[in-house]
């Protein structure tokens, strides 16, 4: 891993039983047998979700990984028996609700929804720049819709700039699934005009499905005054405070704010932070946390991140800090520095969750 772990004593030289042991876990797993086990899991006809979250906390084979993410995300029932007539209605739903909320002339939206689709059509294009798929502008208006009809959906926080980039790892898994057995960096670099268009409505319906299955879990992240990622933004500064205490104050002198940095790692989850790979597998993890996988365990993520870059941060000063932060170093990134971040945020997890008066 890029840059040095923090101080022994905080969250390094201790690694709790079921947490990742600094890349040992999905990484070395053999792969037949971990896809077997999945495929045991969705196989039964009504999936045992604890074994599942507990087989998924370590990593999904690439092959499994769509189906597992939308069982886990409560997109597809446990009772195998009744997956694909939710799926045939789920997806009929979507795009019963084109013609209604976005297939409308621009005269025909309100104020707020012509603002809130034009919003839409200028973020669209930057989400993702550097990956070949999202210059494709069928995905694109794809991604149009999904968000807009979102939005439009609910009003009480409507469109928040950063959901744009919540749509790709979603996007990118389903239609990994359905071309390439999986493969994340095939599905990146494919030109999907070859593809059918049922095939694409499908992955497309699937992802809105999905996504809002993920925004109903954060949504005070996204209504007024964001109170969700403020109370995630103070938690963070805590924990930080609590386990390295040298880098909270070095960050203090020179007048470092966290919301400066951390306002984005909330917001977007870490998707503009690193490559969709990495945020795959943090996702693979999120998803099997049975509660706040995206909000309170992605603050320890966040923690543990941070921390990474003890030393070279207390080295910096205030400039040189905002531009680090602002664009952590993580693009050289495996799968073995992410389980290792993954590990170091469960210990936080075990010392902190049970505990919220230690970080007041």
């Amino acid at each position: 891993m890029s840059g040095q772990g923090a101080e022994p004593g905080t969250i390094t030289d201790t690694k709790p039983q079921g947490s990742p042991q600094n890349g040992s876990s999905a990484g070395q797993v053999k792969v037949s047998t971990k896809d077997s086990s999945f495929e045991q899991y969705l196989a039964a006809e009504d999936v045992d979700l604890s074994k599942l979250r507990t087989c998924a906390w370590t990593g999904i084979p690439d092959k499994v990984r769509s189906p597992v993410w939308q069982v886990l995300i409560g997109y597809l029932p446990t009772k195998r028996s009744r997956r694909q007539q939710t799926l045939d209605r789920k997806r009929k739903e979507y795009f019963d609700c084109l013609p209604r909320y976005y297939d409308s002339s621009l005269a025909g939206r309100s104020e707020e929804d012509q603002k809130t689709l034009k919003q839409i059509l200028l973020d669209v294009p930057r989400t993702n720049p550097g990956m070949p798929l999202f210059h494709n502008e069928e995905v694109r208006r794809s991604l149009e819709r999904i968000l807009y009809i979102w939005a439009v959906k609910h009003p009480a926080s409507g469109y928040v700039q950063g959901m744009n980039e919540l749509v790709t790892p979603f996007y990118v898994v389903f239609l990994a699934h359905h071309t390439s057995a999986g493969d994340l960096e095939e599905a990146c670099a494919k030109d999907v005009s070859a593809e059918s268009v049922e095939l694409l409505n499908s992955i497309e319906a699937d992802t809105y499905w999905c996504l809002t299955k993920l925004l109903d879990g954060i949504q005070d992240h996204y209504t007024f005054s964001q109170p969700g990622l403020q109370r995630m933004i103070f938690k963070l500064q805590g924990i930080v405070q609590r386990i390295d205490l040298s880098l909270f104050n070095h960050l203090q002198k020179h007048e470092v704010k966290f919301v400066q940095f951390a306002f984005r790692w909330m917001n977007c989850l870490l998707v503009r932070e690193m490559k969709l790979r990495s945020i795959v597998r943090l996702w693979d993890t999120y998803l099997a946390e049975e509660n706040g996988g995206f909000d309170s365990f992605h603050v320890y993520v966040c923690s543990a991140l941070l921390v990474t870059w003890s030393h070279e941060l207390q080295e910096k000063p205030f400039q040189d800090l905002m531009v680090f932060l602002q664009d952590i170093p993580t693009q050289d990134w495996g799968v073995e520095d992410i389980e290792e971040i993954l590990g170091q945020a469960f210990i936080l997890k075990s010392l902190f969750d049970q505990s919220p008066s230690h970080l007041g």
